[in-house]
């Protein structure tokens, strides 16, 4: 790489070789050069182009020369017609017919669309991966006791795993999301200059344009639209962002849970640590959380790409403008980029997470006291008692011991329950004492969490080809 020039971040630093070769240039060309051979291929059922110019053409289609092609495109300023002579200059015979009948949205919108296929296909294995990940440790972490927050105060208990299946469930749903658009994307097809096919009817007779277009979408493995202008909607790419977007909030939302869990005030989970990362310049104790920041960062950035794409489709005026030509060669590359690091990213997270159960004891101890409050008022009630009186009454003995605790005293709760004769002519002490261990207090979360759990793994091993 050129370091004295500025480099993308996602040229070498975000994402994987896999994603980067698909949004490659060299790769982009050679499906250019793909879909040239294709449309050769029909037009020659059709009569239109002999066998052996067709030969010529599959032999040259992988002779990338872009050295040669980037100096005539500084000519002539237009880089798919730079490398249309560059291909056909390496065919002496078929070069004279390549292209015939295109306009080069016909070649540039069906690559795009291949590209965001693979893209998609890549991402769909990597968000399985993820999945049966976050299913492993769910079963492990079922029925581990914790507490819950709502509003970031200690809540009542639920389990680690109950609160991991909340994300799996997200994740599940951006899987199938992809999964379908992946087989619902579309190409442009080959309609021409508008969109009307006009070229092509000239060529063969408009009775002929549907078998045309449905040999070529066999010949490419790609559906298209059926009614085009110059290129294909641009809405479908704004439909496609959302859900990448959509998909970047799920681990958004993870990977930011994580950082809170990981504040030594809580310290029930952490991401892997190296034996010699370092955490900060400064500070030789800090171990930050920075993986998981990461992902926060680039979702940030993801979740801003659907903007965009919604005004390509939106100011796409008439038959079609150029103003979403340059925004695209990094829109979508960088948006298939971000999500390939964090899927990567986070998948590194839960399988390396790393579980703090002195912590978790220790917040346990500390605020289960008060969860067991709601354990207590039900018991009150089902043994006569008013609801309402019960709740204030218990209110005043939490208000008690938390100021306790916040002066740095053990917490009371218990022993000032067990030791209240009001709640004594309602539960026996033995009764109360039980309903104290708050941890027991769970609900249905571990068996919705095997049962989450579950389902990850019959949905993919459904998903399978």
């Amino acid at each position: 790489m050129d370091y004295e020039n500025y480099l993308s971040p996602f040229s070498w630093r975000y994402g994987s070789p896999d994603m980067r070769h698909i949004w490659s240039e060299h790769n982009k060309r050679l499906l250019w050069r793909k879909i040239w051979v294709a449309l050769a291929e029909t037009q020659a059922e059709y009569g239109l182009i002999s066998p052996e110019d067709v030969n010529e053409l599959r032999q040259h289609s992988q002779e990338i020369d872009l050295p040669a092609a980037l100096a005539l495109e500084a000519e002539i300023h237009h880089d798919l017609m730079a490398e249309l002579k560059t291909y056909a200059a390496q065919c002496p015979q078929a070069g004279r017919i390549l292209h015939l009948g295109a306009t080069s949205m016909d070649i540039e919108d069906n690559a795009d669309a291949l590209r965001i296929q693979q893209s998609l296909q890549l991402l769909e294995n990597r968000l399985r991966l993820l999945l049966q990940a976050f299913a492993k440790r769910i079963e492990e972490t079922a029925e581990l006791p914790i507490m819950a927050f709502t509003h970031l105060q200690p809540a009542e208990p639920t389990t680690l795993g109950y609160r991991l299946s909340s994300y799996a469930q997200d994740l599940l749903s951006d899987w199938q999301t992809l999964r379908q658009l992946k087989r619902e994307l579309r190409g442009k097809g080959f309609k021409g200059a508008v969109g009307s096919a006009a070229a092509y009817a000239e060529l063969m007779g408009e009775s002929q344009l549907d078998a045309f277009e449905q040999r070529l979408s066999a010949h490419l493995g790609l559906s298209f639209f059926p009614i085009t202008t110059q290129t294909y909607p641009r809405k479908q790419e704004y439909t496609l962002l959302a859900a990448l977007a959509g998909l970047g909030a799920s681990l958004y939302k993870f990977c930011f849970d994580l950082r809170l869990l990981q504040s030594p005030p809580i310290g029930e989970c952490s991401e892997p640590f190296g034996a010699r990362q370092v955490g900060s310049s400064a500070m030789p104790f800090k171990r930050n959380p920075i993986q998981a920041e990461k992902v926060d960062s680039l979702a940030r950035l993801l979740a801003q790409m659907p903007a965009v794409a919604w005004q390509n489709a939106a100011h796409s005026l008439l038959e079609r403008t150029l103003d979403d030509s340059a925004n695209r060669r990094s829109l979508l590359p960088e948006s298939f980029l971000i999500c390939d690091e964090i899927l990567l990213t986070t998948t590194r997270l839960i399988n390396g997470l790393q579980i703090n159960t002195a912590a978790i004891q220790r917040n346990l101890a500390i605020y289960g006291p008060f969860a067991a409050t709601e354990r207590i008022l039900m018991a009150l009630v089902k043994a006569g008692a008013d609801r309402q009186q019960m709740h204030e009454h218990l209110r005043q003995h939490a208000l008690q011991a938390w100021q306790a605790i916040q002066n740095g005293q053990a917490n009371p709760l218990q022993d000032n329950l067990l030791n209240d004769a009001l709640l004594s002519t309602y539960v026996d002490n033995e009764s109360l004492r039980t309903l104290l261990h708050a941890e027991q207090h769970l609900g249905f979360a571990p068996t919705r969490a095997r049962r989450m759990a579950a389902l990850i793994r019959q949905s993919i091993e459904e998903g399978l080809p």
